[in-house]
């Protein structure tokens, strides 16, 4: 029995996430409730609470495997072999591309990523914190074989991820779209060369 309930309760979880992430992407976050949530999954709203306590919680759930998902394309591309400047501008791109996919172009979903960020959940922080780790990790790469010239890797890391927002940030990816300024690849090379060694171009 107990062999059981190990699978049974983790895909349940699994499931209420993949209902709820529809339910989001199709009627809104706000319309959406967790009795909705249930109906489908065919089970009452007291056991969704069972495996989350709140709907909050649900929308926590949902809002960290989509950026867990970004999280892990970013991370694949950082332990690629390679010189650190073609991976970094590579990462930065992905992040970017994955953010207009997943929410820009679903006004229902950007609704809940647009909450989530005005609340300042802790899924949304530990989500800047992992990928500004991941920008580092390159930028480290690079300062160690002499590509990079930083005496600072973290602080590196932030300036990039703060230079990068208006490309990473969901709302304000969609506010700037038609807006006038630089390209995603014209700061990308800027920020590539604030790294490498004075005299040098960034590849």
């Amino acid at each position: 029995m107990t062999l059981i309930s190990e699978h049974v309760e983790p895909d349940t979880h699994e499931r209420i996430l993949v209902v709820a992430e529809r339910l989001f992407r199709e009627i809104g976050y706000q319309k959406t409730t967790v009795a909705d949530i249930a109906k489908v999954l065919r089970m009452s709203p007291a056991n969704v609470y069972r495996f989350f306590d709140s709907k909050k919680a649900i929308h926590e759930g949902v809002a960290r495997t989509l950026m867990g998902g970004v999280e892990e394309a970013a991370e694949a591309i950082a332990s690629r072999p390679g010189p650190a400047a073609s991976r970094l501008r590579e990462l930065i791109t992905a992040i970017h591309r994955m953010n207009c996919e997943r929410y820009v172009g679903d006004a229902k979903l950007h609704e809940m990523v647009e909450i989530a960020m005005e609340e300042s959940w802790e899924v949304c922080v530990a989500h800047m914190q992992r990928l500004t780790e991941t920008i580092g990790g390159v930028i480290a790469e690079g300062a160690a074989s002499g590509e990079f010239e930083v005496h600072d890797v973290p602080g590196a890391a932030m300036c990039v991820c703060t230079a990068m927002m208006k490309f990473f940030h969901p709302q304000m990816i969609a506010q700037t779209a038609n807006k006038p300024g630089p390209s995603l690849d014209q700061m990308i090379d800027f920020v590539l060369a604030a790294l490498v060694p004075r005299g040098q171009a960034a590849h």
